[in-house]
């Protein structure tokens, strides 16, 4: 697996690089020599934040988000995290898998919370009327409502778009593009 290390708010050192670098390679086992695999680090006040986002050649993402005081400790939690989806997901993902494997399943052992997510139970369908505003108007919509997003449709260019609340306290948006 090939690892892409990038850091946001502090220098990544050799030992963080050797360090992470030895730790993934314990996903070698379930991914191919040529996927790739996104690693950001980023220095939140005393945390460190360790984010992977891995593209399968089957057109699925996985993806982990952890932090903690120390980065090896964050490390090995992103890799629980990201193993866990693996395993939960390990019928959905052989099922769509494509020619050039994405994950080797027989190194996998079972998910312990065995659930059947071949029929998705959706309880709840809303429909919301979205009208023209800017993403000014649709962030104080949303925090209005009190909710962490919002659905509207942008007044310039009439596509629908999202704005979100990020844990930093800070904003996001969302701009559905057709690929």
């Amino acid at each position: 697996m090939k690892l892409n290390l990038i850091a946001k708010n502090f220098t990544l050192t050799d030992d963080i690089r050797n360090e992470s670098i030895k730790k993934f390679d314990r996903l070698d086992k379930y991914f191919h020599d040529q996927q790739e695999m996104d690693v950001r680090f980023a220095k939140e006040g005393n945390d460190f934040v360790v984010e992977t986002t891995a593209f399968l050649d089957n057109g699925r993402i996985l993806r982990s988000e952890t932090s903690d005081e120390t980065y090896p400790t964050a490390i090995d939690r992103n890799i629980d995290g990201l193993l866990r989806q693996v395993r939960k997901n390990k019928t959905k993902l052989m099922r769509g898998r494509q020619k050039g494997e994405s994950i080797k399943f027989e190194n996998l052992e079972p998910y312990e919370e065995e659930e059947n997510d071949d029929n998705i139970n959706i309880k709840r369908v809303k429909e919301i009327h979205v009208k023209p505003m800017s993403a000014e108007e649709a962030i104080l919509q949303m925090e209005l409502l009190g909710h962490n997003f919002f659905v509207y449709l942008d007044s310039e260019d009439a596509d629908v778009r999202v704005v979100y609340k990020r844990r930093k306290g800070d904003y996001g948006q969302i701009i559905p593009r057709l690929k």
